[in-house]
C-alpha cells in the first residue's frame, strides 16, 4: 500500500495558506526604518512632498504599505522622521565665544544641510521636531545667547526671531518664484520689462534689482540683518 505524503494529505486550502506564510512580501525581510526614510527622500525628490503617502513609499520598496507601520506610526511620523534624518547630518559648529561669528556659522551650516535636500527642505523648515537632531540647532543658538549674558526668557525671544528670519529666507530660496526675482538672463530681462512698465514709479525705479535674485547674496544680507538685531539686544550693548 502506497504511503501518503504530508503534502498529499493537505487540503488545497491548507496548501495555499502554507505557501502564503512561506512567501513574505518582496523586500519585507530587508525592511527597516532607514530604508523607509531613504525611499521617502527619493520619492520626495522625484514626486514632491504632496505626493508622498505610505502607499507610494511602500511601492518603491516593493512591500505592502501595512508593513511600514512596523517602523513608522503614520504619514506624519514618516514626514517628521525624514526632516529629522536630514537635520541629523548637520555639522553644528564649535562655538568661538564671539556671538556674531557663532550665530553666522550656525545659520550657514543649517542652510547647507537644508539645501542638500531642496525638495525636502520645506519639511525641515516647517515641522515641529522633538528629537535630538531636530532640537540641536535650537540648542546651539540658545547656548550662544546664554553665554552672551541673555536671560532665559530673552534668549527664547531672540531665538524665535533669529530662527524665523532664517527659515523665512530659506523658504524663499527653495520656493522662489518670479515675485522674488529670477536668476536666468532671459527671465530677468522679461521680468524687468514687466516691472518697468507697471506704471508704479518706485517699482519701476527698482526694477533692475527686483527682477534678479542672487540667493547667496540675499541669504548673507538677511542673516546680517538678523544678527544685527540680536547683537543690539545683548547685555551691555548700547541700543
Amino acid at each position: 500500500m502506497r504511503s501518503v505524503s504530508t503534502t498529499e494529505r493537505r487540503s488545497p486550502s491548507d496548501h495555499g495558506r502554507q505557501v502564503r506564510r512561506g512567501r513574505p512580501p518582496k523586500g519585507a525581510s530587508q525592511l527597516s526604518r532607514a530604508a523607509i526614510l531613504d525611499a521617502a527622500l527619493e520619492a520626495i525628490d522625484t514626486e514632491g512632498i504632496a505626493a508622498i503617502t505610505m502607499r507610494s513609499v511602500a511601492r518603491r520598496l516593493g512591500v505592502d504599505a501595512k508593513s511600514l507601520y512596523n517602523h513608522v506610526d503614520d504619514k506624519d511620523d514618516l514626514l517628521d522622521a525624514v526632516a529629522e534624518h536630514v537635520l541629523a547630518g548637520m555639522d553644528i559648529p564649535e562655538p568661538t565665544g564671539v556671538p556674531e561669528a557663532d550665530l553666522r556659522a550656525i545659520a550657514v551650516a543649517f542652510r547647507a544641510r537644508t539645501l542638500r535636500y531642496p525638495q525636502a527642505a520645506t519639511l525641515v523648515l516647517t515641522r515641529q521636531l522633538s528629537s535630538l537632531a531636530g532640537l540641536a540647532p535650537l540648542e546651539a543658538v540658545l547656548s550662544v545667547l546664554r553665554a552672551a549674558g541673555c536671560s532665559v526668557e530673552e534668549s527664547v525671544h531672540l531665538l524665535r526671531t533669529f530662527v524665523a528670519t532664517l527659515i523665512g529666507t530659506l523658504l524663499r530660496e527653495v520656493n522662489a518664484g518670479p515675485t522674488f526675482g529670477l536668476s536666468d538672463a532671459e527671465g530677468i530681462a522679461r521680468r524687468q520689462t514687466v516691472l518697468e512698465q507697471s506704471g508704479l514709479p518706485t517699482v519701476g525705479e527698482a526694477a533692475a534689482y527686483l527682477a534678479r535674485l542672487d540667493s547667496d547674496a540675499e541669504f548673507a544680507f538677511t542673516i546680517d540683518v538678523a544678527i544685527g538685531t540680536v547683537l543690539a539686544r545683548l547685555p551691555g550693548t548700547n541700543a
